[in-house]
């Protein structure tokens, strides 16, 4: 199985940067988890290739790219782009993007056989397949309802939390599996904005480190999502704790499994 965080924001002279503002990671260049910056930095085989996108909630920086990536390729599209998410993201979706005043309701223009875009609604403790990965999703503890993810390939099992305040839900999920090879986890703040952290449903180093603890995943994990104006700080405290197997995800690096 194959991962790659894809950039979403740029340095001065143009090239990406290791800051993220949107995220989207894609797996075995077919399967979208969130879709930030999934119309602004697929590759030219994404663009052929994801049909499926997988999101974990509703938030700006995980589904700016989804529109414009429908889109970008609706007028050639001959099967429609399958958004597996809560009912409750979905209905995000309708209400607040695909809505006609900000931008096409996708879920009603045909593209012959049917619709632009398909909904899949999922629920937490849910396991669907997207052709050889299966997804089990579990609950993430954020502001608005969000899920994180089990990936499986039958041969690999990575972890992808989301945005989330908290590991619990994915504590709860570990029990199933025998061999983690990754957890994909977030960062948003650092130990200095533990208020902000904390009223917004995101992690700093230290709680970060403080579940890691009792979760003890015994496989790499891989901090991502943290936000780029503290991204130096969040850096340089994660190192400090030591944190056996922790490492920062790098953009556009392909992680294999």
């Amino acid at each position: 199985m194959d991962l790659r965080l894809l950039p979403s924001t740029f340095g001065p002279d143009g090239s990406a940067s290791s800051k993220q503002h949107l995220a989207c990671i894609v797996i075995n260049e077919a399967i979208a988890v969130d879709a930030g910056s999934l119309a602004m930095a697929a590759s030219d085989e994404m663009r052929s290739r994801v049909r499926d996108v997988v999101l974990t909630h509703a938030h700006l920086d995980h589904i700016a790219g989804l529109p414009l990536f429908v889109d970008d390729l609706y007028a050639w599209l001959d099967v429609p782009i399958k958004i597996h998410a809560l009912q409750e993201v979905i209905d995000v979706l309708e209400r607040d993007i695909f809505n006609w005043s900000v931008f096409p309701r996708f879920s009603e223009l045909s593209i012959g056989p049917g619709p632009a875009i398909e909904y899949r609604p999922i629920t937490s403790g849910q396991a669907f397949s997207i052709a050889d990965v299966t997804f089990h999703a579990f609950a993430s503890e954020h502001k608005v309802p969000s899920a994180g993810y089990l990936i499986t390939d039958g041969a690999s099992t990575v972890a992808i939390s989301g945005d989330t305040a908290t590991l619990d839900g994915l504590g709860e999920s570990l029990s199933t599996v025998k061999d983690l090879k990754a957890l994909i986890v977030e960062c948003a703040f650092p130990d200095e904005l533990t208020q902000i952290a904390e009223t917004s449903y995101h992690m700093t180093p230290a709680t970060l480190a403080e579940h890691l603890n009792k979760l003890k995943p015994g496989c790499p994990i891989y901090v991502c999502n943290i936000k780029p104006s503290y991204r130096d700080k969040v850096v340089s405290q994660l190192a400090s704790l030591n944190i056996s197997g922790l490492e920062i995800m790098s953009v556009g690096k392909t992680y294999s499994w």
